[in-house]
């Protein structure tokens, strides 16, 4: 028996100006702010909203629901997460049990980061291989598992 095969896709996509996208890459029903760089092998889903003036390397998967402001890095294999198994399991395609996760402006999140959903505020820099589990509210350095604030940034 063959299995189905599909192809990865650029399509239905709001592009602003300025756009640098690497293929292969998987991105649909999304926006894309000007300026911004997106690397090979990333996948972005529908719904999701990418500021202007952003990097997104490469291997980076943004589930729906997210948010990312403008002036924001996005490293290697970062994984955003919207779906928390409240109930045991995965939601699958039950959208109604995701979560929302929102960056704000000039955030950086170091490669292999994961983010399940949340919301950071302005000025925030993610280590490398950092969880974010919870909000952050305060400007600042933010690494490990979970993630912790470890320097404030003015």
């Amino acid at each position: 028996m063959q299995p189905k095969i599909f192809q990865s896709a650029i399509r239905d996509v709001v592009f602003g100006e300025n756009v640098k996208v690497v293929e292969p890459c998987n991105l649909y029903e999304c926006t894309i702010g000007n300026n911004t760089f997106i690397g090979p092998f990333v996948e972005i889903q529908k719904g999701v909203v990418v500021g202007d003036n952003c990097k997104i390397q490469s291997h980076s998967f943004i589930c729906e629901l997210v948010t990312i402001g403008s002036n924001c890095f996005i490293g290697h294999g970062v994984m955003f997460i919207n779906d928390l198994f409240e109930n045991g399991a995965p939601a699958g395609g039950d959208a109604s049990l995701w979560h929302a996760t929102v960056i704000g402006n000039n955030v950086s999140i170091g490669s292999n980061a994961t983010l399940l959903p949340v919301s950071i505020c302005d000025k925030v820099v993610i280590g490398a291989g950092a969880v974010v589990t919870k909000n952050i509210v305060q400007s600042g350095v933010y690494v490990g598992n979970p993630a912790k604030l470890i320097r404030i940034i003015e």
